[in-house]
């Protein structure tokens, strides 16, 4: 039996086209492999398994070092709390006078820590940044305190020799924008009468 031209034409284009769908994947595959790739290696970098692992172990570590030294001041352990602190660091009060080297910080909390008392700030959030050396760290956070309030940690903490040190804490009672002209006014009497 003989077939048509029309019959071997449609053959023709059934064979190419089913050869296209077959081939023409291949050809760009070869194009989708490097960006397939590629989104994976992203994926992987960004996720917590893989490229921020270090940091986030970092970031602990510094949280880590902040719990301490809370339960320490907490406890009134004199010793532990200190050496969290580096041998040049300073503490920021709440008072505007309160900017204290760790030698004149000792002599402050020294007597109240023998005597067994402490200070309890219990923080409900945290944020720790790690440097690009991990050698550096920074953080600030929100404390409780059955005397104060809200309360606001800042500070940095170095590596030395393998461990974090507190070299710097700033705590500060956060005042609400609406209340701020009048504790400010506050404060400018308290300082004209002192004077």
């Amino acid at each position: 039996m003989e077939k048509s031209p029309k019959k071997i034409r449609d053959r023709f284009y059934q064979i190419v086209a089913i050869h296209t769908l077959i081939e023409q994947p291949k050809k760009n595959m070869r194009y989708l492999k490097p960006i397939f790739c590629f989104s994976i290696l992203i994926f992987f970098l960004n996720s917590p398994v893989m490229g921020t692992q270090p940091e986030a172990k970092e970031e602990r570590r510094v949280a880590q070092v902040l719990d301490e030294l809370h339960e320490a001041a907490s406890r009134a352990d004199f010793e532990h709390y200190f050496s969290l602190l580096t041998e040049d660091a300073i503490f920021i009060g709440t008072d505007a006078k309160e900017r204290w080297t760790i030698g004149q910080f000792k002599a402050y909390t020294k007597p109240y820590f023998d005597q067994g008392k402490g200070w309890t700030f219990v923080f409900t959030s945290r944020h720790v940044y790690i440097s690009g050396s991990g050698q550096t760290a920074w953080f600030d956070e929100t404390l409780e305190n059955a005397k104060y309030g809200a309360c606001r940690g800042s500070g940095v903490l170095v590596k030395r020799d393998g461990n974090w040190k507190v070299a710097q804490y700033n705590l500060t009672v956060p005042i609400p924008n609406e209340l701020v002209l009048e504790v400010v006014g506050k404060i400018k009497t308290q300082q004209e009468v002192a004077e």
